[in-house]
């Protein structure tokens, strides 16, 4: 099984930005954790703060992965590109986002990717990557 972790603005800066927010680990350091977790599973990692990049990296493996998970970031609730490239590749796609969304300024509570997305995870953390995987074991 293939499955990647797509990250998208700002997420680079995990365990600098906003530890109240997003915890003080860094994501190469949880991703770690994941690959010895997962050993089974071809787990690649791809971020990128451009969104252009990020709908790129969608067109690419989205017709040979078998899973992709994606933070779109800041990106989920402004860019229709980006839910566009979703709705055209065949690969499922899990929406995550670490904090809770809904919990946070009102303009983070509409996605773009949601509607075409295989589920949603959200708020829990580093931890939703880790939920994002184990639902397609299912």
């Amino acid at each position: 099984m293939k499955i990647i972790i797509i990250n998208g603005p700002n997420l680079n800066l995990l365990g600098k930005r906003e530890p109240d927010v997003y915890g003080n680990e860094t994501f190469e350091d949880y991703f770690k954790k994941l690959l010895n977790e997962f050993p089974d599973i071809k787990l690649d990692y791809y971020q990128s703060n451009i969104e252009g990049e990020l709908i790129n990296k969608l067109q690419e493996i989205g017709f040979e992965y078998d899973g992709i998970i994606l933070n779109a970031a800041a990106y989920t609730h402004t860019s229709i590109g980006i839910g566009d490239a979703v709705k055209a590749i065949k690969s499922p796609v899990v929406e995550v986002h670490i904090s809770n969304t809904f919990s946070r300024e009102t303009f983070r509570h509409q996605s773009y990717i949601s509607p075409n997305a295989k589920g949603i995870i959200i708020g829990f953390g580093l931890e939703s990557y880790r939920l994002a995987i184990q639902s397609f074991l299912k």
